[in-house]
């Protein structure tokens, strides 16, 4: 019961970090002034850079070790068509909810993969949960920006309810890792290759381009130090 107890945590505080960066730019909307285009910047570029970690340090190696090169590779190609073909349809429907719903398919099977791997190696779900969160923060930043600029009426005024969703949904699925899935099944290791790819689809289409900013290269180290907080969860693994 304590490790659920902890799987909940865990799960909360990553998905509370989505509606903490959500403030964030509902505070920036009030005093504009406060954050520059360069901390903006920075904040996407952080997010780039905790989301590389989560692929090159955690999801591809752990997922690969649990399943055949083919089926690895494979479901990793398919997690980045998914992300694409999702990211297309969105587009071309023009919806305000682009980033948040990218965001929720980003953060659904990661919460699966922690709930799933914490009863085999606590500190791996702590790392988990730390780059989640990291990752979230940004995304949470950039989806409620989207939501108030393309939003109308009732979503405008009801967006961190929407918001509010990471933090709800968050234990749910990590429970349903939890209780479901392996930590030791090819079914976990296609889950978390298949979120490699979307993942890194997502980081060169959607977040690496927001993150430049021209004539300024201290928004671009931003990305060095999410990678490292991943090098640091690593070394305490």
């Amino acid at each position: 019961m304590t490790i659920t107890i902890y799987a909940i945590c865990f799960a909360f505080a990553a998905g509370a970090s989505a509606f903490l960066g959500a403030l964030l730019a509902k505070f920036e909307q009030v005093k504009s002034n406060w954050l520059d285009s360069e901390i903006k910047h920075g904040i996407m570029a952080f997010g780039g850079g905790a989301l590389l970690a989560a692929v090159a340090l955690v999801l591809v190696p752990d997922g690969m070790d649990k399943q055949p090169a083919w089926l690895g590779i494979g479901s990793f190609l398919v997690g980045a068509a998914f992300f694409m073909l999702l990211d297309r349809y969105l587009t071309m429907k023009g919806t305000p909810f682009s980033q948040w719903m990218a965001m929720m398919l980003d953060f659904i099977p990661e919460a699966i993969v922690l709930g799933a791997v914490i009863s085999m190696n606590f500190n791996q779900a702590i790392f988990m949960a730390v780059i989640i969160a990291a990752q979230n923060f940004p995304e949470g930043f950039n989806a409620y920006r989207e939501i108030i600029s393309r939003g109308k009426g009732w979503v405008r005024s009801h967006v961190m309810w929407l918001m509010a969703a990471a933090v709800i949904l968050g234990p749910i699925f990590t429970l349903c890792g939890r209780y479901m899935f392996d930590p030791h099944s090819v079914e976990l290791g296609a889950l978390m290759t298949f979120c490699g790819g979307g993942i890194l689809y997502l980081v060169f289409n959607d977040i690496a381009p927001q993150a430049k900013l021209e004539q300024h290269w201290l928004p671009s180290f931003g990305a060095i130090i999410g990678f490292v907080i991943g090098m640091i969860g690593m070394a305490l693994i």
